[in-house]
C-alpha cells in the first residue's frame, strides 16, 4: 500500500524543521528492493518508525496523524532519504521525563531494518533541536577531570598515554597486577581489556586489590597520579553495581583516580546510562566491542560508527574509543576525524546536519588499536591536536625495553608531534623513542625509510 500521501511531504524545508525545533531529524543511505518506488518505500520506511504499519487501521484518530513521522527529501540517485520525527513520538522516562535513548533507536532504526520491501537502510546522521540535548543526561564527568588528577591544566591538558593489559586473558593475578605495575611506571591510564572481568583464573575480588597495590607502589615511585578503567560490564545492572561498588571501596581514598568501563554496544544503553546514573563522579570508558558487526563502512544496515558516537555523548559517555583513522589495525579512514570533532566540540558539522551541543560536556576521544609510537604523529597530525586517551597494548607491551620504556615512547612521541621536530632528529635524543623503531621495525620501516642508517642501527 503507498502510504506517501500521509507519511511524506516534500515540501518541507530541513533549515525550516531545524527552526521549529520540534522534530527529531534522522538521515538515511536507503536502497528499496527491486520493484518498489522510492519513495513509496521510504514512506513505508516512516510509517513503520512511528504512528502506522502496512495498512489502514481503525484505531488511528486526527492526533495520531498529527505525530506521523514524515520523509522530508530523497535523492535517489544518492540513496539519501531523511525523515522528521516529532518530538513527542519518543518515550520518556516516569522517574524524570528525561529522554532516553532505547526510545530513540527503537523508533529510528527498529522494525523497518527487517522490511521486505527494503534492500537496505542505514543511518549515517542525526540532528537533536536544542530540547533533546537537554532532556539528554550528557556526560557527568570529561577529560579535564583526568587532567586535574593528573596535576594538569583544565583546558587542553593534553595526551594521556594509556595501556591495555596484554594479553587480553590468561593473565592470573599476581602477573595481571605486575603488568599494570610495570606501564604505570612510565604511563597515566590502563584500562581493563573488554572481555576482562571475574575469570575463574583471575576472580575479581584477588585481582583488584593487587592492582590497587600496583596503582599505590607507582604513584609513590614517580610522584605521578596514575588512573585506572575496570570493565563493570555484565548482563545484570546489580551485578554491574556490585563490581563497581566492590572497586570504590578497594580503591578507597584513591576511588577518583577510578574509571569505569562498560561495553555499550553489546550490554546496551541501559548499560551506560545505569553506569551514568549510579557513579557521576567516575569517568565513564564507553568500549564500543561488537559495534562493527553494524557499523563497518562493509555493512549496508545498521548505523555507523559516527552515528554511535554522537549517540554515546548523548547517553552521558566520558569517553568512547574511535578508532584510529587509519593509522592503527583496525578498519578506518582519516577523514574519520570528523567522529572525535562532533563529540569533543560543542558545535560542529556531520556528514549532513550542523549539530550545536548548547554546553553539554564533551566526550573524550579514546585512540585504541595497534597504536605505537611510531604512528603518533602522523595521528595527531591528522587530528590537529592530542587532546585524548590513547590505549596501546602492544605499543607498551611490545617496546624492546619494557612496558615502562613503551609508555614512555608514547608521551615521547606527543612531545615529538607537540614540538614540530622530525622524528628521526627527536628520536637521536629520546632513547624511549628511538628504542620504538627496534621495537616496531615494519612501521618505522614504512613510515621512516633509511631510519636504520640514520639512527646507527645495524640489525
Amino acid at each position: 500500500m503507498d502510504q506517501s500521501a500521509r507519511y511524506a511531504d516534500l515540501s518541507l524545508k530541513e533549515e525550516d524543521l531545524i527552526k521549529g525545533e520540534k522534530h527529531i531529524l534522522v538521515a538515511y543511505k536507503m536502497k528499496p528492493k527491486a520493484g518498489y518506488g522510492y519513495l513509496e518505500a521510504a514512506a513505508h520506511f516512516a510509517a513503520e518508525s512511528s504512528t502506522g504499519t502496512n495498512v489502514e487501521v481503525s484505531t488511528t484518530d486526527e492526533f495520531t496523524k498529527g505525530v506521523d513521522a514524515l520523509v522530508y527529501y530523497i535523492d535517489e540517485a544518492t540513496e539519501d532519504m531523511r525523515i522528521a520525527y516529532p518530538i513527542e513520538l519518543f518515550d520518556r522516562n516516569v522517574i524524570d521525563g528525561r529522554f532516553m535513548l532505547v526510545s530513540f533507536l527503537t523508533l529510528a532504526i527498529g522494525n523497518n531494518q527487517g522490511m521486505g520491501d527494503i534492500e537496505h537502510a542505514k543511518m549515517i546522521d542525526f540532528y537533536m533541536p536544542q530540547r533533546c540535548i537537554q532532556m539528554f543526561d550528557g556526560p557527568a564527568t570529561d577529560i579535564s577531570n583526568l587532567w586535574r588528577i593528573l596535576g594538569r591544566p583544565v583546558k587542553d591538558g593534553g595526551y594521556i598515554a594509556g595501556t591495555i593489559i596484554k594479553p587480553k586473558l590468561g593473565l592470573r593475578p599476581e602477573p595481571f597486577a605486575k603488568a599494570a605495575y610495570q606501564f604505570w611506571l612510565g604511563g597515566d591510564f590502563i584500562k581493563n581489556d573488554e572481555p576482562q572481568g571475574n575469570q575463574v583464573f583471575c576472580p575479581l575480588k584477588k585481582v583488584l586489590p593487587l592492582v590497587y597495590d600496583s596503582l599505590k607502589r607507582a604513584q609513590d615511585e614517580t610522584g605521578q597520579a596514575k588512573l585506572f578503567s575496570m570493565n563493570i560490564t555484565a548482563d545484570d545492572h546489580y551485578e554491574m553495581i556490585a563490581r563497581a561498588d566492590y572497586a570504590l571501596e578497594v580503591f578507597g581514598p584513591d576511588a577518583d583516580k577510578l574509571a569505569f568501563l562498560v561495553d555499550g554496544y553489546v550490554g546496551g544503553p541501559g548499560m551506560v546510562t545505569t553506569a551514568r546514573r549510579q557513579y557521576p563522579g567516575q569517568y565513564l570508558h564507553y568500549h564500543r566491542a561488537g559495534h562493527g558487526a553494524v557499523t563497518s563502512p562493509s555493512a549496508k544496515r545498521g548505523y555507523t560508527a559516527f552515528v554511535l558516537a554522537k549517540m554515546s555523548r548523548l547517553q552521558g559517555a566520558s569517553g568512547i574509543h574511535v578508532g584510529t583513522m587509519g593509522y592503527g589495525k583496525m578498519e578506518g579512514e582519516a577523514d574519520d576525524k570528523i567522529i572525535a570533532y562532533m563529540i569533543e566540540r560543542d558545535e560542529c558539522q556531520g556528514p549532513v546536519y550542523y549539530q550545536k551541543w548548547y554546553g553539554m560536556k564533551p566526550t573524550t576521544p579514546i585512540i585504541s588499536g595497534g597504536m605505537n609510537a611510531l604512528r603518533l604523529p602522523g595521528f595527531f597530525e591528522n587530528l590537529g591536536h592530542g587532546n585524548v586517551i590513547n590505549t596501546s597494548g602492544g605499543g607498551s607491551y611490545g617496546h624492546i625495553d619494557s612496558p615502562a620504556a613503551g609508555a614512555i615512547s608514547l608521551r615521547q612521541s606527543y612531545e615529538c608531534w607537540k614540538q614540530g621536530a622530525d622524528p628521526i632528529e627527536f628520536a637521536k635524543s629520546h632513547k624511549e623513542f628511538a628504542r620504538a623503531f627496534e621495537s616496531f621495525p615494519k612501521d618505522a620501516d614504512k613510515l621512516y625509510p633509511g631510519w636504520r642508517e640514520k639512527l646507527g642501527v645495524h640489525k
